[in-house]
Formats: structure tokens, sequence, C-alpha cells
């Protein structure tokens, strides 16, 4: 922790600011990528300050850094040069206005009030705002564990399965609802990081084939589930039974009901 950039950062910043042990390499893998570089970043909950400098200190005089918080007293910070709009980050109306006046944003980081309305009103409202190569990240994720943030029901680490679910739905073999606005969702101790890129998150997954030659080797993918494994050897085996139409197709629901029974018992230690 001690040696990462943004820990250097945040030691060096003059006025007070509170991050947890743990955040620091992980700002360090996120951020450090747009160091040195003219980007537009957007921190909710800005406190004492402190983190608008540090953040200042980490990108370089490039960087535009702007704050957002509750608290009126956040707006002497704009004589430091930081661009600052005071309201609720649950509030759809001021977050409409802030993307309007801000515009496109490189990095969005979430350090407001850690509700699951918060939370969750912030990434669907300003992820359409973060361009290509972006990202909006969410810090203090761990209250989705604890009481007085909401209803678990609707935490926001539920809301990120059901996020990564619409993602995963974008397979052409599945069908349900999907969701284009995220490549990827990265996951860290308290924190999670939407990486924006709309061109890859919206093309079409298809099976390819290199064109390489063909060695006839059988797929014995599923040769660990018993029954089924018997069955097609017996099958492969029998010129027969390979001569019989359809028969290979009788074979396909064994293999599902194999996987299913083993595979159920092997693993459900693991959903305890």
């Amino acid at each position: 922790m001690e040696h990462t950039l943004s820990y250097i950062a945040y030691k060096n910043s003059q006025y007070r600011s509170i991050k947890h042990s743990t955040y620091f390499e992980t700002y360090d893998e996120l951020f450090s990528r747009y160091r040195g570089k003219k980007i537009t970043f957007v921190e909710i909950g800005v406190l004492g300050g402190g983190s608008l400098f540090m953040w200042r200190e980490f990108f370089g005089d490039q960087a535009r850094i702007i704050g957002i918080d509750l608290n009126p007293n956040a707006k002497k910070w704009e004589e430091e040069g930081f661009e600052i709009f005071i309201g609720s980050q649950s509030d759809e109306k001021f977050l409409a206005d802030v993307k309007r006046i801000v515009g496109p944003m490189d990095v969005v980081l979430d350090d407001g009030g850690h509700t699951y309305e918060q939370q969750i009103v912030t990434t669907e409202n300003l992820l359409a705002n973060i361009v290509d190569g972006g990202m909006l990240v969410v810090e203090d994720t761990h209250t989705s564990y604890m009481p007085g943030f909401g209803r678990k029901k609707f935490s926001f680490m539920r809301y990120v399965a059901r996020f990564i679910d619409r993602m995963n739905h974008r397979f052409s073999k599945i069908s349900g609802p999907t969701d284009e606005r995220v490549w990827s969702i990265q996951v860290f101790e308290s924190i999670v990081a939407f990486h924006v890129n709309r061109a890859a998150s919206s093309r079409v997954s298809a099976v390819t084939d290199n064109g390489g030659v063909q060695d006839g080797a059988i797929d014995f993918r599923h040769d660990d589930t018993s029954v089924y494994s018997k069955l097609k050897n017996f099958y492969l085996g029998s010129t027969t039974l390979k001569n019989i139409p359809g028969l290979k197709n009788l074979i396909r629901p064994v293999k599902r009901l194999s996987t299913l029974s083993k595979g159920s018992s092997r693993i459900s230690k693991y959903f305890k």
C-alpha cells in the first residue's frame, strides 16, 4: 500500500481524506492508465476536499477534476481550480444537469453516501456519459452486506449480479434480457468497476473456425459423466447403431441429465 502512487498522493494531500487501506492497489490498477492525460474525472463525495488534491497529484495537471457533494461547503474548493456541483446523487434531474454541463466523462468514482439507491441511481444515470475506454467505479460496496443502507433485496451487489446476467445473455445461444452498455465488470474487495467499450459490448456472438486441418478428434469434454460416456462409446463402437437415423439425438438428453445429477452433488458444498 505505502508504495502505490495513489497512496503517496493521498498522504501528500494537505486536507483530510478517509480511504480504506485495501483501496490503493485497486486505484493504481484501475487508474494508472490515465495518469498524465487530458481526462475528465468526477468524484462523488468530496467531504473535506482532501481527495480532490489527491487525484490532482495522481492524474497530473491536465486532468479536469470535478467534485459532487451534498454539502454546500464544498463549493469553496472552486477557488482551488476544481469544478464543484452541489446536489444529491440519487436525484436524476440533478445528475442530468451535471451530465449536460460536464459533457463526456472518462472516469466517475462514486464515494458518496453508499446507500443502494444512491449507488444504483448513479450508475444507471451516468453510464451513458462514460466515454469508450472509460469506466464508472463504485466503492464501499461492502454496504450491500450491512444493515442501514436499504432493502437487501435491492442491494448494489445484487444489482451487479443482475447486470452480469444481462451481459452474459448477449451470448448468441442464450435468450433473455441483455445489456450492452458495459463491456466488462471488474470486482475487487469493496470496489466494482464498470468498463465501457460500446463496439465490443454490441458485437454479435458467433462461433468462428480458424480453418485449420481437422485430425478427427472426438469431443471428450463430458466424458467424466459416466452414463453419457458409456452410451456414447457404445454408440461410436457400433456400425449398426450409427446407421439408425436420429439415434444420436436421443443420447443428448442423457448427457444433460447425467451432467446435472452428478455435477450437482460435487459442487453443492460451494453454495452453502
